[in-house]
């Protein structure tokens, strides 16, 4: 796709910055909105949005709906693509990778984000010089935020809080606003709604200046149903979890991994010794073999731990130099 394009079809926000080139202060901003099945909603959600943020272009990607959403969405006014590749991630990794902007407002297309909170967290963003803001979602409305989703979120928001840092309380909304360096570093690994915490994990690791504000979630319109199944996605969602864990701090994960394996055989041997101790012999001799197993097995764990330690670091720094090499696009003074 061309980018020419794409930073043609992307222009100022209106309120709160002056119109003119993609400066620092007059950040060139684009709205990103991944879609499926969404024609009930997604009409509305390109007015409000565009509404909310004057001139600010919004970006549809259609995955594959079988409704009308991609023709609706462009009548509203915005500029539409398709994904072939099903799921949210590989939504996301696609649009990261074609849209050219100076910040980022993510949102989903089923009209339950505050389109009116969107000015205050790109003020937040501009004015605090963030990567990313988070728009924690905030509602009275049971049906909004069913009980099983609010227990999944709390409880895989705090095994991330736990492995990587306290700084936010809502890690699978879907609003955010993002900048430049912080999209254009982005891996984008997952497929589906784990993308939402691989976004986390990616500021939390690189210590990227970020910040959370609450914004008011809305039930969705009757008859939009929603694509989230609490429990296929939950467990998907932890299981990308597990794994960053693995890949991110490889020292912590095989080192406790090594810790139980320690912890069984010694309980295992613990007996043994005794019994040696006062007949001077060893009747349960595949109990010590079973042991000695597994003392070897925690040895190896933690130096597994210690060598994928250190390529971890050497990951780290190589991404660290990537989202220090991202910048604001340049205007053609700037260039000459």
């Amino acid at each position: 796709m061309d980018n020419r394009l794409l930073e043609r079809d992307a222009v100022q926000i209106g309120s709160g910055f002056a119109p003119g080139k993609a400066l620092r202060g007059n950040p060139v901003i684009a709205v990103l909105v991944p879609c499926y099945n969404e024609a009930l909603t997604i009409g509305k959600v390109v007015s409000d949005y565009r509404e909310a943020l004057p001139g600010a272009q919004v970006y549809v990607y259609d995955n594959n709906s079988s409704d009308d959403t991609a023709e609706l969405a462009r009548k509203a006014g915005a500029v539409v693509y398709n994904e072939a590749w099903q799921g949210k991630g590989s939504v996301v990794r696609r649009m990261f990778a074609d849209i050219d902007a100076d910040i980022y407002v993510m949102i989903d297309g089923d009209d339950t984000y505050d389109a009116k909170s969107a000015p205050r967290l790109v003020a937040e963003l501009v004015d605090r010089k963030l990567d990313m803001v988070n728009g924690a979602r905030e509602t009275q409305q049971q049906k909004a935020y069913r009980p099983g989703h609010r227990f999944g979120n709390w409880f895989l928001t705090g095994a991330v809080r736990w492995s990587f840092g306290d700084k936010f309380k809502d890690m699978l909304s879907g609003y955010r606003v993002m900048s430049r360096r912080f999209v254009k570093s982005f891996p984008a690994l997952s497929d589906g709604f784990e993308i939402e915490t691989e976004l986390t994990v990616h500021a939390l690791r690189l210590r990227m200046p970020t910040a959370e504000i609450g914004t008011p979630y809305f039930e969705r319109p009757p008859g939009s149903t929603s694509k989230l199944n609490t429990f296929r996605d939950g467990f998907r969602i932890m299981r990308v979890i597990t794994r960053m864990v693995r890949d991110e701090k490889p020292l912590e994960f095989f080192g406790g991994v090594a810790a139980i394996l320690m912890l069984v055989a010694i309980a295992l041997v613990i007996p043994i010794a005794l019994t040696y101790a006062e007949t001077g012999l060893v009747p349960r001799f595949p109990t010590l073999i079973l042991a000695v197993g597994l003392t070897v097995v925690s040895v190896l764990s933690f130096a597994i731990g210690l060598i994928l330690d250190t390529l971890s670091r050497v990951r780290s720094e190589q991404r660290r130099l990537a989202y220090l090499s991202c910048r604001d696009r340049a205007t053609p003074a700037e260039e000459r």
